[in-house]
């Protein structure tokens, strides 16, 4: 998919975020499922969080100050972005947890989180259409990727955790 398709979908998906947010009883939204796991309030902060981390990533691959470097994407991060999905679900990285760790949000917090993401996507899809910004900053789990890669990147965290809303919601037959 090109970088334009890249954006357009991945601001589908966040319209579904942000419709889901409406559909979500208040009162199971912070609760924690019965069996365990994420909310969808933490759901909801990690991959907001992420995705804005992300836009970051990919807005410094189109700066000078990259270190230059020959290194690529691994062999996990060439599977995700070629088959556009994770392979199995993976538990995030604990340096990823602690930076950002997933806090019970209250829905507006979400709904600010998605509008911040989406004014990230717009102020760096000029940055990375621009083919002389080819930088490269490192995944914590997929190895070095482009401004293009962490783009494709962040719609395939976004779909996967549609996933776990599903089993959520599943959880509480909403």
């Amino acid at each position: 998919m090109k970088i334009a398709g890249e954006r357009k979908t991945t601001e589908d998906v966040l319209d579904i975020y942000r419709s889901k947010i409406d559909t979500i009883p208040d009162d199971v939204w912070d609760r924690t499922p019965p069996g365990g796991g994420w909310s969808f309030a933490e759901v909801y902060s990690h991959i907001m969080q992420g995705t804005l981390l992300s836009t970051m990533a990919a807005e410094r691959c189109t700066q000078s100050n990259c270190r230059p470097t020959d290194s690529r994407m691994n062999w996990l991060g060439r599977a995700v972005l070629f088959f556009g999905r994770f392979p199995v679900r993976i538990k995030e990285p604990e340096r990823v947890a602690e930076k950002m760790p997933a806090l019970k949000i209250s829905k507006e917090e979400a709904r600010n989180m998605i509008i911040k993401c989406r004014q990230r996507l717009e102020t760096i899809m000029p940055l990375i259409l621009n083919p002389e910004n080819d930088g490269r900053i490192a995944h914590p789990r997929m190895g070095m990727m482009t401004a293009g890669q962490w783009l494709k990147f962040i719609r395939i965290h976004l779909q996967h955790h549609l996933k776990q809303i599903k089993r959520i919601e599943n959880k509480f037959s909403v």
